[in-house]
This record gives C-alpha cells, sequence and structure tokens, in this order.
C-alpha cells in the first residue's frame, strides 16, 4: 500500500533549522565554557568531596596533583586518605579515571576506565579500635537522619547500580597492596601485581603473604547488562584462608568458587537477581560443626532472589545440587511491621543411594559404606512471626518409597538387638564397660521393671512414644517457641528413641553434625524397624545415667532403695523419673531422715494426677506415694543437716557435662520444684542438701506449674 505523500511548508522547514541551529551553537559556546573553566570545576569538586569526607566521616584526604588529561580523562597522583586518630587506611602513587559522557549528560557516572599505579590499603585493627570505624559512625548517623519509611527493592536496586556503574570498560592496575593487622598477631597481605579488564574479560594475579599462594579471580564482565561471570582459584593448590583458622579456630579451604550473575531487574514491586553460585571440593572445619573435615565436593545453587519493600527472600524457584541430589529452598525474612521468619525445604522423588551419596564426606562417618535402594522425599515447613510466637509453625517429613538398607556400612543399627557392651563417659572420659545382657546382674528385661517407673518415665519424657516414629513435631515446636522467647536454648526436643541413638551409636561431641547424624539414624531405625520399640525402652532403661556412677533403673533401685526394680512403688517410680533430667542432684532431694523434700509434693501431685487421667495409676489425694519414698538407711549418714546449703547447679552444668539420657532442659518438672538459682555452694559436694527458694521463686514456679496443667489439659 502507497502511503500517501506529506507537504511540509517550506516555512516551518526553514524555523526548525534556526531552532536546532541556535540550540547546537548555545551547547557548543556551553561546552567550551566548560572546557575552558573544567580545572577550576575539578579542584572545586574535589575540594568539596574533600570537605563532606572530613565533615561526615572524620576522613583526612589529600590529592598531590590532579588534572585533565583529554576530554573525560582525570589524572591524580599522590593520594592518601587517614581516618581521624587512626592509621592511614590508602595510599595510591598515580590514579587515572575516565567516565563516559553521555550518560553523564543524565545524571549518572559510569567509569569508562581506571588505571592504578603502586597503591595501598591497610587495614588495622587494635582491641576495639579500626581504622575503618568510621563507616560505622556515618552508618549511625545515616540511621538516625533517616525518618522515611525504607524500601529495601529501592535500596537493593540502587546499590546494585552503583556497584555496577564503577566497574569500567577498560582497567588496568599493578601493585596494589592489601594489608591486614590484626593486634599485631595475626598479619596478611594481598599484593594485586596485574589486575585488566579488556572488553569485558576480567584477569588478576593476586600474591598471597609474599609468595605462599597465587591467587586468581578471572571472568567475564558485562555491568551494561547486568551480568557476569566471576571464578575464583589458586595456582595448582587449594584457596586456604589461614587467617579464619587463626582467629576463628576454623579451617576453610576450595579448589573453585564461581559466581554468576545472569539478570537484575523489577518483578512487579520486587528487585530480582537471577544467578548461580558453585564450589568445588570445599573443605570446613570448626569444633560447633563437627570434629573433624567436612567436605563438600561439589556444590552448586541456583538462585532466584527476591527484594521487597520489607522482606529479603531465596525463592522456591531456586534450586541446591549437591552431586546427584536436589533440594528446592525457600528462604523469606520479612522485617517490618513485625519480624518474621520462614524456611520450606522440598525435594522431590529421587534415588535413596543418590541423596545418601549427595551427604558431604564427613558428615555422617558412622553410615560410611550404608547402602539402600527405594526413593524418599522431603518436605519442612517453619513460619515464625516474632509478635506471635505461639503461633509458630513447623512441619518435618522425610517420605520413604519401597525404601529398604541392603548393606550396612561401619556401623550395624541393629547391634543392640543382642548382648553388647555399653561405655558411659564422664566429662569427655570413658567410666567402665556395662554389658547389657543377662550377665550383668544388674541388667533388667523390660518384664521385671515396675510398671510404676515406665508409666511415670514415659509420662514426663515421651508420653507417645510407642506411637511416633523418633520424632513428636509438636515438642519440637513448642521447644522453638521457648527458647525463641528466652532468647537461649533452654529447651530440647529430644525423644527417648534420639536420645538412646545419642549414646549408644554416636559420639560424645556436641556437634551439628553429630546432631544431624543422630537425626538420620533414629530415622532409619524407626522407619524400617530395625529395634522394636519394648527392645529400645528395655535398653534405656538399663542403661539411663540415674545418680553419680550409677547406671540403669538396676543399679538405682538397689543403690536409693535396696529393692529390685520389680518392686519399686509408684512413689519410687515417680522419684527416679524425676531424677533423670539432672542425675547428679538426686541425693539433694532427701531430708536428714531419708524423706522426701516437701518441694518434691507439688511434683508427685502433678505428675500423679496425669498418670490417673490416662489410668496409669489410681487416683491419690495424699500425694501419689510421696510420703512412702524413704533413701535406705545405708545412705542417711552421707546427707547434710536441713539447714545447710548448696547450690545443686554445680553438679551438672552444661560445659564438658557428661552425656545424660536426656537433656537437662527439657524436662520442666525439676526445674519447677527442685532447682534454685541463689542457693551458696559449700564444699561438702558429696552429701545432700535442702534447696532454697526465694518468694519470688516460688511465684514463678507456681504460675509455670499452672500453665504447664493448662498446656497438658489442652493436648
Amino acid at each position: 500500500m502507497r502511503l500517501p505523500k506529506i507537504n511540509i511548508p517550506k516555512k516551518y522547514i526553514k524555523t526548525g533549522a534556526w531552532v536546532l541551529g541556535v540550540f547546537l551553537v548555545i551547547i557548543i559556546i556551553l561546552g567550551s565554557v566548560a572546557y575552558s573553566k573544567r580545572e577550576a570545576l575539578l579542584k572545586q569538586m574535589i575540594a568539596k568531596a574533600i570537605k563532606k569526607a572530613d565533615t561526615d566521616y572524620g576522613l583526612a584526604i589529600k590529592i598531590g596533583n590532579a588534572g585533565f588529561n583529554g576530554l573525560s580523562t582525570v589524572h591524580m597522583k599522590d593520594i592518601s586518605v587517614v581516618p581521624k586518630d587512626r592509621d592511614t587506611l590508602s595510599t595510591v602513587a598515580d590514579l587515572t579515571i575516565g567516565v563516559k559522557l553521555f550518560p553523564l549528560l543524565f545524571g549518572d557516572v559510569k567509569l569508562a576506565e581506571i588505571a592504578l599505579n603502586s597503591g595501598k590499603v591497610n587495614v588495622v585493627l587494635k582491641d576495639s579500635l579500626t581504622n575503618l570505624d568510621f563507616i560505622l559512625k556515618r552508618k549511625k548517623k545515616d540511621k538516625k537522619d533517616n525518618k522515611a519509611k525504607i524500601d529495601l527493592s529501592e535500596i537493593a536496586h540502587d546499590v546494585l547500580n552503583q556497584v555496577l556503574n564503577k566497574i569500567p570498560d577498560d582497567m588496568e592496575m599493578k601493585d596494589l597492596l592489601f594489608t591486614l593487622n590484626d593486634n599485631d598477631t595475626a598479619k596478611l597481605n594481598f599484593l594485586t601485581t596485574t589486575a585488566t579488564i579488556d572488553g569485558g574479560d576480567l584477569k588478576s594475579t593476586i600474591l598471597v603473604n609474599g609468595r605462599e599462594a597465587t591467587w586468581h579471580i578471572d571472568g567475564k564482565l558485562k555491568p551494561g547488562k547486568k551480568q557476569m561471570d566471576v571464578i575464583f582459584f589458586a595456582d595448582g593448590q587449594k584457596v586456604e584462608l589461614p587467617y579464619l583458622e587463626n582467629k576463628l579456630h576454623t579451617k576453610l579451604s576450595f579448589d573453585t568458587v564461581r559466581t554468576e550473575m545472569k539478570s537484575a531487574d523489577y518483578s512487579g514491586d520486587n528487585f530480582k537477581i537471577t544467578g548461580s553460585w558453585s564450589v568445588k571440593n570445599l573443605l570446613i572445619n570448626h569444633p560447633k560443626i563437627a570434629s573433624n573435615d567436612i567436605v563438600v565436593k561439589d556444590a552448586k545453587i541456583d538462585a532466584d532472589m527476591l527484594i521487597g519493600p520489607n522482606f529479603v527472600a531465596l525463592d522456591s524457584t531456586s534450586t541446591v545440587f549437591l552431586k546427584d541430589a536436589a533440594i528446592h529452598p525457600y528462604l523469606k525474612y520479612t522485617l517490618t511491621p513485625n519480624k518474621i521468619y520462614e524456611v520450606k525445604l522440598h525435594a522431590d522423588e529421587q534415588d535413596a543411594q543418590a541423596v545418601l551419596n549427595a551427604f558431604p564426606e564427613g558428615l555422617f562417618e558412622s553410615l560410611d559404606g550404608l547402602q539402600v535402594k527405594g526413593k524418599i522425599k522431603y518436605d519442612l515447613n517453619f513460619y515464625l512471626d516474632s509478635s506471635t510466637p505461639d503461633s509458630l509453625k513447623f512441619t518435618s517429613a522425610l517420605t520413604p518409597y519401597n525404601f529398604k538398607i541392603v548393606k550396612w556400612g561401619k556401623l550395624n543399627l541393629q547391634k543392640i538387638n543382642d548382648t553388647f557392651v555399653y561405655t558411659p563417659y564422664e566429662y569427655g572420659k570413658p567410666m567402665r564397660d556395662i554389658t547389657i545382657g543377662p550377665s550383668n546382674p544388674n541388667y533388667t528385661p523390660l518384664s521385671e521393671i515396675s510398671s510404676n517407673f515406665k508409666n511415670a518415665l514415659l509420662t514426663s519424657e515421651d508420653p507417645s512414644f510407642y506411637t511416633h516414629k523418633g520424632f513428636v513435631e509438636e515438642s519440637i515446636r513448642k521447644s522453638f517457641v521457648i527458647n525463641f522467647k528466652e532468647k537461649k536454648f533452654v529447651r530440647g526436643g529430644s525423644t527417648i528413641s534420639m536420645q538412646l541413638v545419642k549414646n549408644v551409636f554416636l559420639s560424645r561431641q556436641k556437634t551439628l553434625a553429630r546432631k544431624a547424624e543422630e537425626i538420620l539414624i533414629v530415622w532409619l531405625i524407626e522407619n524400617n524397624h530395625l529395634i522394636s520399640k519394648q527392645r529400645m525402652l528395655e535398653v534405656y532403661f538399663n542403661i539411663i545415667e540415674m545418680g553419680k556412677n550409677i547406671y540403669g533403673i538396676g543399679e538405682a533401685s538397689r543403690q536409693y532403695f535396696g529393692k529390685s526394680p520389680s518392686q519399686l512403688n509408684i512413689g519410687e517410680g515417680i522419684f527416679l523419673a524425676n531424677i533423670v533430667p539432672r542425675p547428679k542432684i538426686a541425693m539433694f532431694k532427701f531430708r536428714g531422715d531419708g524423706g522426701l523434700k516437701d518441694y518434691m509434693l507439688p511434683y508427685f501431685r502433678y505428675m500423679g494426677r496425669i498418670m490417673a487421667k490416662r489410668g496409669l495409676t489410681p487416683a491419690d489425694t495424699s500425694g501419689y506415694g510421696f510420703y512412702n519414698v524413704r533413701l535406705r538407711e545405708g545412705l542417711r549418714r552421707y546427707l547434710l543437716p536441713d539447714s545447710a546449703k548448696v547450690d545443686t547447679a554445680a553438679f551438672d552444668t552444661d560445659t564438658d557435662a557428661p552425656v545424660k539420657m536426656q537433656d537437662e532442659s527439657k524436662n520442666l518438672f525439676d526445674r519447677l520444684f527442685g532447682r534454685s538459682k541463689k542457693d551458696t555452694t559449700t564444699k561438702q559436694l558429696t552429701v545432700q542438701d535442702t534447696v532454697k527458694k526465694t518468694r519470688k521463686e516460688l511465684r514463678r514456679e507456681r504460675r509455670e506449674k499452672r500453665r504447664l496443667e493448662k498446656e497438658k489439659e489442652a493436648n
């Protein structure tokens, strides 16, 4: 189709040409004036920047010489940056910076080139002082001055743009030295002999502590497209960080780390960054993580990060790869109006052996060599609103499909089905070997243990033992709630199954790796029915710590009451269940005449009422056997006068404490009725004494008791 011809009057064309011509003349005149005045303008800008640095940050900046070199390139010499009353932070002998003219017209400062020759950055840490603390000073000022509502997505967008705009098209650095002096005890230096960017190709060579190692950061940079692909590695060896080992007792090394940013832009109201991060042969060793090296052979995460107006999130479209296994994480942290923590993990149905092989080396040493078949999938959901912690949500499910153990590895999880030797530890040292079998005169089959003790212990420690599969989600959920409210770990969620596995199969180190291994072994045992519930409970009752060098119900019943376990009455059963969380203070619960102290009576009535409601014992208005509990006469001579004071907390501490069958913090009953924080300590640590309580402590305990009663009734 032929378009009609448009005729524009000549007078309009002539007028437009004049306007354009005048505009170009004005631009040329202004450009000429600016060009002629640019040296003066540069000096004004430098003076303004120096003054602002001094006012806002307390930095003394000096520039020996500065001037233009070409149309848009500034050349500076002899630059120094010194924080007030601190060591010199940085010096540069020669620096050339070029900016792009077109973006500058719109107010964007984008670098075209950087050339640096001979520079130094010196970070000094002296006790609580550092020559970087001017940054904190500025942050405090910004926080005080900023009254407006903060939009995290805008901040992320602006910060990323600022960073990308400072990546030049061309760069050449020579001899840039970074040093770290930490209290004159730890010194590091990194000398960048060369670092170049040519057409987006990044190449660098960094000498570590002289020539201990040579590092490289290479890759491809496309800041205009908001893309980059960078790899970090060392010549002929692993990248190691000895500073972390010396300073934080953390050993860390790897072959390569690769970071890729594929895109960064708004998605609705949220700023979205898409990329990936991968590592080869990552080695970590920290005493809180594991007692040995943990090696991650091959790990990668394809990540979609979302930054919203008030939250930061790792979207569920992200995927973590460990060898041939994959899991989809969702993490979200909401800052306002309330802090909200969300965690979701989802692993699709996949080969169980591939998942087992994907675990980092050294994480589950006891399961090395284990072979399985079938498939598994996993889902976890955690949601906590800090304003309403009691509404915390928690679910966790590892679901098997035709799962079966084909071959045992280093550890046979069925060993406790037969006679075996158990070795308890005190402060990391083995106490004695205990045979769990008929050859041990104190070994007691489950059928020969009084139901009074069995019912009391199960009621106080693990009421759903016979019905759960190793874990009680509600117990774990409540532990999260209590620990969050207290701002520290005060309660665990361990079941009898978990405590049994911890003591029989695993080392005594309190590490994250050992806890994860404990959870996995419990799942294997319970979901594959490797050990019957009856046998698990029988072993548990025969190895449980119940006093100083007293292990198992057989030893405990004879030690305290001169009876066999089958002869225990309801009061003795409740008492022995009570001492499980803190066995070493058992003797401190008796009066000088061998009877129980009065503060124990509310516990007996509370426990007794719960057992009676469940049909485990007859209803009793006198204290459920409290008055019938009598320490055997042979032990009464070790009891102190009732007026003496003893700090029972001195006998059971969390530091280097012997491993017990139950976490001290798990059972609240003993803390409610048998522990005082304000008692004084006596030197006679082998005898029993009364626990004195203040009125404030008693009121607090009564309130907690009523809360527990309501909680039990609700369940």
